[in-house]
């Protein structure tokens, strides 16, 4: 079985939600006429990234009923969609949310967990952490997505893993640093070995797609890519620029890997459990003693 991949690396008008669905329905009409069967867009890509005050205003709720979602789910009547937006809750809750679309209806909503709020970032002063990590099912097999500091956290993923996800969507919108030695930005080179390294560990497909462009003084890099469960690449998109990449993920590569590599088979989810546990009461314990 294969997948055919688009990963949509795009440069977002800061707050212009209108503007950025429009560009979003045209690559959505591109993909599907060059094949794909699945688009994934970057964290926020509706909204643009440094949004701050500007949240609340361009929130929605990924409903057949909200405006912005109606044209998104007709077209994942003909290609599935996974699309990033701000989300605001039943009790007007702000979250960095990605939704995949298939088939006319939302198959899964994931809330960033982890904001960073140090350095340059200052998500925690605007939204609110989302509580859940879980793998879902779809066409191509079981999928689970992550929103950019999720995956530099190693619990996320291994969770998604224990939990049945083959396929790895990661969204970022992440602004260069560094310049190191080269032509490739240090953070752009260290995303990549971490994205390297889970579907290495995970024998599992990872796709990641990144935001492009200036925004409030931050530079995206780009740099879509996926990696096989061996850990190689298939496919790498340009820095710096817009871009379309496609990419065909031979998904029986999956069972040629494990049988290989049966790490999926062998990993000890009962002693990992018990270990928290006592870790936890151990944290708990020094705690009550200081």
């Amino acid at each position: 079985m294969k997948l055919n991949l688009a990963l949509a690396q795009i440069s977002t008008a800061l707050g212009n939600v209108p503007a950025n669905l429009e560009k979003h329905l045209t690559l959505i009409r591109r993909a599907r006429r060059l094949g794909a069967e699945l688009i994934v867009f970057p964290e926020l890509s509706l909204t643009g990234y440094a949004l701050q005050d500007l949240a609340a205003a361009v929130a929605c709720r990924p409903t057949a009923k909200d405006p912005v979602f109606q044209p998104l789910l007709r077209a994942s009547r003909e290609i599935d969609i996974a699309v990033g937006f701000v989300e605001e809750d039943v009790r007007n809750r702000f979250y960095i949310s990605s939704a995949y679309l298939s088939g006319g209806e939302v198959v899964h909503v994931h809330r960033k967990v982890y904001l960073p709020t140090y350095g340059m970032f200052d998500e925690g002063r605007f939204f609110a952490l989302g509580d859940r990590v879980q793998a879902f099912d779809t066409r191509f097999g079981r999928m689970g997505m992550l929103i950019c500091e999720d995956f530099w956290h190693a619990s996320p993923p291994y969770l998604l893993w224990l939990d049945g996800a083959d396929v790895f969507l990661f969204m970022s919108s992440s602004p260069g640093r560094g310049l190191g030695t080269g032509e490739v930005l240090d953070s752009a080179n260290w995303v990549e070995r971490v994205n390297r390294g889970y579907a290495s560990l995970f024998t599992a497909f990872v796709a990641h797609t990144n935001k492009v462009g200036f925004e409030d003084g931050l530079n995206f890099w780009g740099g879509a890519m996926v990696f096989d469960p061996n850990g190689k690449p298939v496919v790498h998109g340009p820095y710096h620029e817009e871009s379309l990449t496609f990419a065909e993920l031979d998904l029986d590569q999956l069972h040629r890997t494990r049988a290989r590599l049966p790490l999926l088979r062998d990993e000890r989810t009962a002693l990992v459990q018990r270990e928290l546990q006592r870790i936890l009461a151990d944290h708990a314990q020094s705690t009550n003693l200081r």
